[in-house]
């Protein structure tokens, strides 16, 4: 590989030696030089000085890995989750960048509590962070200008009650959403009059969590995208539909990728109903639900096909006391900011995917579809963020090893093959063989179309 010379008066910070580094030309075993947590070589000759070096030989060394779908709870919630517990939750994971959601308390729906929470996060967040602004009927006007604050992800829509008060239930609200700003917004698609007529199937004696897709079912889903695919044509406005889960809506999507880009979740693809709500109880409770088998092969086919954009966690923890209340008083969500990685990398060592249609998923794709700089490849002059990953290591999950305050996960007892050992952001190393190796290093994420904080 080629090489550019580098003077003395410019050593590596860091560099990455021998691992099997996923670059824009494919596999190649080669070390990656980074100075000012930038990428600045690739193929290092041993003649140049290094303050430091990591040992990544047997490893594969991916772009930092982005989880766009997180709520880490903070403010308000912190019992739950912080953004301290949140991001080095994270890092275990091998995630390098999150994008965190505004239902906390208060709702992030304004230019100040944007702010607070960019303050909050930092010197404490250990990856890379931005934060979406929550649609309500209240600020739809000034979204245009509240989705160009430095550190906003975008603008989030919950088309369908789920954790918090934010709401954007109605046709004509929606539409004023969308034709304030240009940039993609990020919606969760549940019809809201359809939760309402039927939440009555809930409200019975000794009511099963088993019902929780039934009652939020997939004409509820079918709906609220039917919907939003409307609104996107009338007003022109990109949109990108969160945590797909039927096999209807990803035939409608399939149709409208011109205007709609798609996420699903590790869990939609891993587990499936009734067996999941059987084994797990609440645990496995989650807005939109898990559903049955053939809608979880619905979301691999269209995976597989390219429908599919991204993958996010909706890591949305809740304590096991919260979790323990009966339903449907039980809250909705599970962690998996921590889990988002290792599950999928078990789905590639078991052949249901490939190594570069992960990549896409999680690298790529998100820096792609959310205009994001520097991130999502290793290649000079980006930042770097790697996640190295040991394809050969097999781990059963636990809940004990878990970073998030929530201290459990609904995957726990799982074999899963492939681990991310280390995660490196901004060129410091932060984890190292499950251990929290440096201080919090993240940054907030900067966009191509937002200006620079």
């Amino acid at each position: 590989m080629y090489t550019r010379p580098m003077s003395a008066s410019a050593p590596f910070d860091l560099v990455v030696q021998g691992a099997q580094v996923y670059t824009p030309s494919g596999l190649v075993q080669t070390d990656v030089g980074i100075r000012g947590g930038k990428i600045v070589q690739l193929g290092v000759t041993a003649q140049a000085p290094t303050a430091a070096t990591v040992d990544a030989r047997g490893l594969v060394a991916l772009p930092g890995a982005i989880d766009s779908q997180v709520h880490f709870r903070e403010p308000g919630l912190e019992h739950k989750e912080d953004l301290e517990s949140g991001t080095r939750a994270a890092v275990f994971g091998g995630i390098t960048t999150i994008f965190e959601m505004p239902n906390t308390k208060p709702n992030t729906d304004t230019a100040e509590r944007l702010f607070e929470k960019l303050q909050r996060a930092d010197g404490r967040a250990h990856c890379n962070y931005a934060f979406f602004i929550g649609a309500t009927a209240e600020n739809a006007d000034e979204l245009a200008s509240l989705e160009l604050l430095p550190g906003c992800a975008g603008v989030k829509v919950f088309m369908g009650s789920s954790t918090g008060s934010l709401l954007v239930a109605d046709q004509e609200t929606l539409e004023r959403v969308l034709r304030s700003g240009r940039r993609r917004v990020a919606v969760h698609c549940e019809d809201e009059p359809r939760l309402i007529e039927r939440k009555s199937l809930t409200e019975v004696v000794d009511a099963s969590v088993e019902l929780h897709p039934v009652w939020r079912d997939d004409e509820t889903a079918r709906l609220a995208t039917e919907r939003l695919l409307k609104a996107a044509r009338n007003t022109g406005r990109p949109v990108h539909v969160l945590h797909v889960t039927t096999a209807q809506e990803m035939a409608m999507l399939g149709e409208n990728k011109d205007i709609a880009t798609v996420e699903v979740t590790p869990q939609h693809l891993t587990l499936s109903a009734p067996e999941c709500y059987q084994r797990l109880g609440s645990r496995a409770q989650m807005n939109p639900p898990i559903r049955e088998e053939h809608h979880r092969q619905a979301l691999w086919q269209a995976l597989q096909m390219g429908i599919v954009d991204v993958l996010g966690s909706d890591h949305a923890p809740h304590t096991l006391e919260e979790k323990a209340q009966p339903y449907p008083k039980s809250p909705s969500g599970m962690p998996g900011v921590q889990t988002l990685l290792p599950l999928m990398l078990n789905h590639v060592n078991h052949g249901a995917l490939s190594l570069n249609r992960l990549v896409d998923l999680i690298c790529s794709g998100p820096a792609r579809i959310y205009n994001i700089c520097g991130k999502g490849r290793i290649a000079v002059g980006y930042d770097a963020d790697l996640t190295l990953v040991d394809f050969g290591a097999k781990r059963v999950v636990e809940d004990s090893a878990m970073q998030t305050k929530s201290g459990w996960t609904p995957f726990a007892g799982m074999t899963l093959q492939g681990w991310p050992s280390m995660t490196i952001v901004g060129g410091q190393v932060c984890m190292r063989d499950n251990q929290l190796v440096s201080p919090p290093a993240g940054k907030p994420v900067r966009f191509w179309d937002v200006p620079a904080l």
